[in-house]
């Protein structure tokens, strides 16, 4: 485009040149010259300009030349206020963020189980890296510092108290108790010879064979009530357990001795936890654990991290109301990120642009807009041209 235009300025000239030597044997030319000299003169002032703007035209120093270059510091501080004034304002921010629910697009994103598994690399990925860039002092810090002075004002009677309460309101405790009652069933079965044993103890004047028959006989109606337990749920002996459950529930929330208890069990095991150097074994357990654990074929970390974070997905996809309030908070984020950043990233963007070589930055600006302005100077050749055939036209009206 630049050899285009600078043909057509030297197309004007020499057209100019022959209608000088030729005016005066063809009268008419007169108008052709008129065309001529206007565009010439127009071709002319707009390379002026345009050259102008990105450097010196021939090399020479003219005043208000090389404009970009010399103005690179307050082209760059004008960059930056305008970013900040009219990308970073906070109001149109939150204005363009209100008009996408970005908690349900997050959600339906994790809910696909590829999307998951690719997040769960990078956090398990992760892991071995975080755990040893942490040292045992740090850990001894962040325990003394966070963990414990929040387990000192932990209430471990209370906290017991509603774990069990919870459980039982869900029966959510079956599974326990009998899973219990058949440990108990298993046990007495094993060591059936031990009881015996301990019987003929207790017992030293009846005969062996007959402290053997009431030692079977025992293990076999224990074994007997303990399959009827598990097999009945609304077995006598289950209910008293349950009633016995709620009301330890009760106490371990309301009695002042269980909270004593619980207070005094705590300090114990902090004092233990220190003694011991508790911090450094717990550190270097879960370091063998997870290096164990991504060794394998399939970790197991892996897998759960997938599972949580499409679980995630999931439940918030199938919760406006959590959408709602995701989508509130995100919104408060992003007003207060920008207001306390929007300074700095106008200031990076003018350290930046300072930090340009100027002569650098002005061929690149010329090689993004350049096309357009050699447009401008080829327009001008032409318009040049047609307000110079109107001028001579309206001369030549004055003068008839």
């Amino acid at each position: 485009m630049r050899v285009a235009a600078t043909c057509l300025l030297g197309g004007t000239l020499a057209l100019l040149l022959v209608c000088i030597v030729y005016e005066a044997r063809y009268p008419w030319l007169g108008w052709v010259r008129a065309f001529a000299e206007a565009g010439t003169a127009g071709a002319i002032a707009d390379w002026y300009a345009v050259v102008a703007l990105f450097r010196h035209p021939l090399g020479v120093p003219i005043p208000h030349t090389a404009i970009i270059p010399r103005n690179q510091q307050r082209i760059a501080e004008s960059l930056g206020q305008f970013v900040e004034d009219n990308f970073l304002a906070p109001e149109l921010i939150t204005a363009r963020l209100q008009q996408h629910n970005a908690s349900q697009a997050l959600a339906q994103w994790l809910a696909d189980r590829a999307n998951s598994e690719a997040v769960a690399d990078v956090v398990v990925g992760s892991l071995p890296g975080l755990l040893n860039a942490i040292d045992e002092d740090d850990m001894a810090r962040f325990i003394d510092r966070i963990v414990i002075p929040r387990l000192r004002t932990l209430d471990v009677s209370r906290a017991a108290g509603q774990m069990l309460r919870i459980l039982a309101e869900g029966e959510r405790h079956q599974p326990f108790v009998e899973r219990g009652l058949r440990a108990l069933e298993q046990w007495l079965v094993d060591n059936a010879g031990l009881l015996k044993a301990k019987f003929s103890e207790a017992s030293r004047y009846t005969p062996a064979r007959f402290d053997g028959y009431i030692v079977d006989r025992f293990v076999e109606g224990i074994v007997t009530l303990v399959h009827e337990v598990v097999e009945n749920p609304e077995h006598a002996l289950r209910r008293q357990f349950d009633g016995a459950l709620r009301d330890l529930a009760v106490q371990l929330q309301m009695s002042s001795s269980y909270r004593r208890l619980g207070k005094s069990l705590m300090r114990d095991c902090i004092r233990y936890f220190r003694q011991t150097g508790y911090s450094r074994v717990l550190l270097d357990h879960a370091r063998s654990h997870v290096m164990a654990d991504l060794g394998a074929t399939r970790p197991a970390a892996h897998g759960i991290a997938t599972a949580l974070l499409v679980s995630l997905g999931h439940a918030i996809a199938g919760a406006p109301a959590i959408q709602h309030k995701l989508n509130a908070w995100w919104l408060e984020l992003a007003h207060t990120l920008v207001v306390r950043y929007r300074g700095q990233l106008s200031a990076l963007i003018v350290e930046v642009v300072k930090s340009w070589n100027a002569r650098e930055v002005s061929r690149k600006i010329e090689a993004q807009i350049g096309r357009d302005l050699q447009y401008v100077r080829i327009n001008g050749t032409l318009v040049g041209g047609t307000v110079g055939v109107l001028l001579h036209a309206a001369a030549f009206a004055v003068a008839r």
